[in-house]
């Protein structure tokens, strides 16, 4: 099962109904660009090098942009669709002839809706089914047990010694251990419920 990191939070916002209240947020070890998922792509036994499915990806995606720019959809089977939105400015136009690209829309959106079939269902709901959640603290108290248990037993051999101490590093292999680096957060936001 795939493993979610997650550490809990506390709600800053003092305009929030939900001030001081705690809250689960992804953690994020690493954030792959093109090239570092074409590369992972590639080593999952496929018959294409890192170079062609970055090729691909590419092709992906300036053509998605260009068709969801001609107002289409786009269907991508077992993830899910791509489809655009508009934000219409506050208060609307007063009259359908009075309404003006210019003075009434704020912005295009693309959005993404997850496959919902049953067999591919990754909507929200369906998808915290398929995760299993590990809290970052329990990590880090796991690796400081460790080092401090290596230290005691291992005298001065080195064992376990250096367990968590790639400390900002910039991979995602390292977990629990770069906390600070290469990681993302949520940004601060928080949610509770909903699809």
């Amino acid at each position: 099962m795939a493993k979610i990191l997650y550490e809990v939070k506390q709600n800053q916002n003092s305009h929030s109904v939900a001030y001081g209240k705690w809250f689960a947020q992804v953690k994020s070890l690493e954030t792959l660009n093109t090239r570092k998922l074409a590369q992972h792509i590639s080593e999952h036994g496929s018959i294409y090098t890192a170079d062609v499915v970055f090729g691909v990806l590419e092709k992906f995606r300036s053509c998605l942009i260009e068709m969801l720019l001609e107002s289409k959809k786009v269907k991508i089977e077992g993830l899910g669709t791509f489809y655009t939105t508009l934000e219409n400015t506050k208060g609307g136009a007063q009259s359908k002839d009075k309404f003006s690209v210019n003075s009434h829309l704020n912005a295009l959106h693309i959005r993404f809706l997850p496959e919902q079939e049953q067999e591919l269902n990754i909507s929200s709901r369906q998808f915290l089914k398929k995760a299993d959640f590990i809290n970052v603290d329990n990590l880090l108290k796991k690796e400081e047990e460790a080092e401090s248990e290596g230290n005691s037993t291992g005298g001065n051999s080195g064992s376990g010694t250096n367990t968590g101490g790639n400390t900002g590093g910039n991979t995602g292999t390292n977990t629990g251990g770069n906390e600070g680096g290469g990681g993302e957060s949520n940004g601060g936001g928080f949610e509770s419920g909903g699809d």
